[in-house]
Parts: structure tokens; C-alpha cells; sequence
């Protein structure tokens, strides 16, 4: 059966439900809005009258179609006007016994032939339809904030869905100018599944004492693209919201990788839950004036540099351009850089083996070049403070954004990305998902430059897979582990898995 979609019930006009409605509407849709009370309802009403104005102010619609777009809408308090809708998707807190609750209600009110949709973004869809006589009815329909403005819906279907509902559905999203991503019901989905083990894994590094949470923010903003660091966009979601997401995806992986990391706990215990209450990780008070810095002040002559290859020429002859000496050495003779005020080990690997064989111990520290933006420097435990500050200063003379770290396998940035790009083979390889549904999903869901399975083209299989391998021999977690389908395309010399899926 195709259905047509032409009446579109949403209960629930906070910001993410106005913003829903606001998509049916502007797709030509006749909207029924229900809230609760009519306190709620005026202030759904604003929250649509607000962004439709911005959209008019900035060029995008006309002050005639922000009328015929709100004439579209109805806004009611009684879910009983939801009896002749075609499809009715609710956008209520994320708490299970609320949305059971409703979609046992709708089941009620809804004409037989009506879908209904949840807008859960961790959820069990299965759960929630199991309340309702029409589970083959329901699916998850979940858009990202702010609506109007997201392109991705991820589409969930459950092992009841009806053939082909999932289908219409993501049509249903293309009409609407999204792009779907058709999906199986598991916790968090695509992009939460991934986001959040992402999140909670830089948690867990600032826990450990790797790198300070300003290093690690600049570390991945600058290193890898993305629109913010994992602890700014913590804040941005919530921590309240981020641990009951973990809590969802513990419950059901048990990977300790979602488990909430204890710092996660404390501030949600606090009550500093981000942005919308002014502190979380970082303070939204009113900022203090910065005090003054020096300039980069780097007190070396003699650098000594250990390593091999095209990025150790770059980093000579970007020294030299900035005033300062360089020798080189491998890392089988070690003879060359003895004496140098300071020796630099480019690797994202520890380095105290080579450090406990110089005669100046205290005077190496690992160097990892991320891009051409971020410079990683690892103190080993024997690294002199001085040398270390000294080496920051130096990076900075050589216009990158140091970023200061312990000794540990991968350092910050791929300790990071590696394990967030294992979880993305893991997905595709459990059928899940396609490698480019995911890909869509994490572009267009979190704005990142490009989806995991570019990035691991990008980057190259075998490196990925032997970076995980040292940061399981490091931390002996079994989520580190290369996915087997990684593992068995480096073995079989398949360069990516743009060959891989053809």
C-alpha cells in the first residue's frame, strides 16, 4: 500500500518539535501542533513565530509565505484532534514510560491507517510500538537540531515494521528536503551510537591525565576539521542528555567504551550540565578579560630531530626558515642528536625506549604533526618540564597550535579517531547499515568534513588497523581490537572500502 501523506500530526513544541512541524509545513503539509497545556502551546507558537522571522529577516522566505506556512499549522491542547491525521510524530522528552504512555494513547485516538513515528534519538522503537495495536505502523523518524536547517532523518525500522513503510518514509524525508538514512533499531542509531562512544572515550583520555581538556578540544578541532572539540560540543548537547544516552547504549552493548565516563556522573550529579546552565567543562559566564602572554619564547639553538622520511625534511627546512639548527638522526644510531638542546621523536608512538638511550633523557619528547595546523608533544616521564615548554614554544614560533600530551600509544588525536572509525567497520560489517548511509549520517548529522569510511581511504586501511593494534596492546581494551572485516581487507590488500563495495 503507498500511503500519501497530507496531514502531519507533532505532539510535543519545544525546539525540536516546532522545528518539525515548521519542515511539514514549509513542504506544503497541513501541520496539527498539540502541546500539553496552553502555556506550553504559546510557547511552541513562539518558537515557530521566532524562526520563521529569522528565515524572512535573512532572505529566505517571503513575509506572505512565513503567513501561508503558519496558516498551515493548527495548534491545539487535545490529542483527540489528531483523529483524521495520516502520520503523527511525537517529539516528547526522552523518557520511555512518557512515549509509551502517548503512542498507547494514539494508538487510541489515530485512524488504523494512520503511521505513527517517534522522534527518539536513542530509544528503543521496538519497545515503544510494543504498546500500541499497530506495531507494524510505527517507525522512528529522527530529525536533528535545529530541524529546519539538518538535512539528515535517520529512518528506523524494527523487525515488525511493515514491508515497505521504512521506504516511504525515507521518500517522505526527501520531499521534505532531508536526506534519510534507512536503519535497524539499535541504541543510539547511527549517529548517536557513534557519537556518543566518541564523546565518552574523550572523557575517559581526560580522566587518564593524557592531555588537559583545552589540548584535547584543539587537538581534534584543528587536527581533524570537525565543527568543535569532543568537551564544547558535550556542553553544546548536554551532560545530562549525553549520560542517559551512554545509558542506553551500556544497556545494551555492554561495551565499556558506553559506559558513562565517572567525570560524566559528577558534573550531572552537580547539576553544571553545559550550556543551558552556564558551566559544564567550561564556564557560559560572563568572560574575564584574558591576561597578557608572552610571545613564543623558544630558548633552543640545537634541535635534534629522530626520524625518517618527507616530514622530518618539512620539519628541517621549516626550522631553518625560523632561525634554528637542526640534525638529523635514525633510530638505530641515536649518536647525531646527543648533544642537541632538545631532541624531537616524530611518531604517534611512545618514545621512552629511545629516550632512556640518550645521555639526556629528560631532554626528548615525541613530536606527532596533525595536518599542518596541530603539532602533539609527548612528555615521556623523564621529559624536563623546561624542554617541554620549550618544544610548545618552539611549535608555536612554527605557526601550529601545540598540543601538550603524556607518552601514550596514538597520543590524542588518533587515540580518538581510531577507535570512533573501528566502531564505524563494526557497524557496516554487522549489516547494520551501508558504508554510505554512515558516511551521510555523520556528515550531514554532526557536520564533520567527511564520514568515517572516507577517512579510513583517506588515512589508509593498514595504518588504521596496526593504530588500533598498538592501542590495544597500550590499554587492553577489547573495543580497540581492529573489527575482523578491517583486519581481513589489509590481509587481503584491498585498498578501502570504496573497492570493497563495489
Amino acid at each position: 500500500m503507498t500511503r500519501t501523506f497530507e496531514t502531519v500530526g507533532v505532539v510535543g513544541l519545544g525546539t525540536m518539535g516546532a522545528g518539525i512541524a515548521e519542515v511539514f509545513a514549509r513542504a506544503g503539509m497541513r501541520v496539527i501542533g498539540v502541546e500539553a497545556d496552553e502555556e506550553a502551546l504559546g510557547r511552541g507558537r513562539g518558537h515557530l513565530s521566532t524562526s520563521t522571522s529569522r528565515a524572512v529577516a535573512k532572505g529566505r522566505m517571503t513575509a506572505e509565505q512565513q503567513a501561508a506556512l503558519l496558516g498551515r499549522i493548527t495548534f491545539t491542547t487535545s490529542r483527540e484532534d489528531l483523529a483524521d491525521a495520516d502520520l503523527v510524530i511525537e517529539a516528547i522528552p526522552e523518557i520511555m514510560e512518557y512515549k509509551r504512555g502517548l503512542f498507547s494513547d494514539l494508538d487510541r485516538i489515530c485512524k488504523p491507517s494512520a503511521v505513527l513515528a517517534t522522534n527518539t534519538s536513542s530509544l528503543s522503537v521496538t519497545a515503544i510500538a510494543a504498546t500500541t495495536s499497530r506495531p507494524a505502523q510505527v517507525v522512528g523518524m529522527h530529525f536533528f537540531n535545529p530541524a529546519p536547517v539538518m538535512k539528515l532523518v535517520e529512518v528506523i525500522s524494527t523487525v515488525v515494521t511493515e514491508d515497505g513503510l521504512a521506504a516511504e518514509i525515507a521518500d517522505l524525508a526527501r520531499r521534505l528536503g532531508k536526506t534519510p538514512v534507512t536503519v535497524g533499531d539499535r541504541a543510539g542509531f547511527v549517529v548517536n551510537r557513534l557519537l556518543l562512544g566518541y564523546l565518552n572515550h574523550a572523557c575517559g583520555l581526560l580522566e587518564s591525565g593524557l592531555a588537559g581538556r583545552d589540548d584535547i578540544d584543539a587537538a581534534v578541532k584543528l587536527g581533524l576539521g570537525l565543527p568543535m572539540g569532543p568537551f564544547t560540543l558535550l556542553d553544546l548537547i548536554g551532560l545530562d542528555t549525553s549520560y542517559e544516552v551512554c545509558e542506553v547504549l551500556f544497556r545494551e552493548s555492554r561495551d565499556r567504551r558506553h559506559a558513562p565516563a565517572p567525570v560524566l556522573r559528577e558534573f550531572v550529579t552537580a547539576g553544571l550540565l553545559g550550556r543551558k546552565t552556564g558551566r559544564g567543562f567550561y564556564s557560559y559566564a560572563a568572560p574575564t578579560p584574558a591576561a597578557h602572554e608572552p610571545g613564543p619564547r623558544a630558548v633552543v639553538s640545537m634541535v635534534g630531530i629522530v626520524g625518517s622520511g618527507p616530514e622530518v625534511a618539512g620539519l628541517v627546512a621549516d626550522l631553518d626558515a625560523a632561525g634554528f639548527k637542526a640534525t638529523v638522526a635514525e633510530r638505530s644510531d641515536l649518536t647525531p642528536v646527543a648533544d642537541a638542546d632538545v631532541v624531537v621523536a616524530l611518531s604517534d608512538r611512545p618514545v621512552i625506549e629511545l629516550a632512556v638511550r640518550l645521555p639526556h633523557p629528560e631532554r626528548l619528547v615525541g613530536l606527532h604533526l596533525v595536518g599542518d595546523r596541530v603539532a602533539e608533544v609527548a612528555s615521556t616521564v623523564l621529559t624536563s618540564e623546561d624542554v617541554a615548554g620549550a618544544v610548545q614554544d618552539l611549535v608555536t614560533v612554527l605557526r601550529r597550535t601545540p598540543v601538550r600530551c603524556g607518552d601514550r600509544a596514538e597520543l590524542v588525536v588518533n587515540a580518538l579517531l581510531y577507535p570512533y572509525l573501528n566502531d564505524a567497520v563494526r557497524m557496516l560489517d554487522s549489516g547494520y547499515a551501508t558504508a554510505a548511509d554512515i558516511d551521510d549520517a555523520m556528515r550531514l548529522g554532526c557536520g564533520y568534513p567527511a564520514g568515517p569510511f572516507e577517512m579510513l581511504d583517506a588515512i589508509g586501511l593498514e595504518r588504521v588497523r596496526d593504530g588500533l593494534r598498538a592501542l590495544y596492546a597500550e590499554y587492553r581494551e577489547p573495543s580497540f581490537a581492529p573489527a575482523p572485516l578491517l583486519d581481513q581487507l589489509v590481509t587481503a590488500g584491498v585498498p578501502g572500502f570504496r573497492a570493497y563495495a563495489r
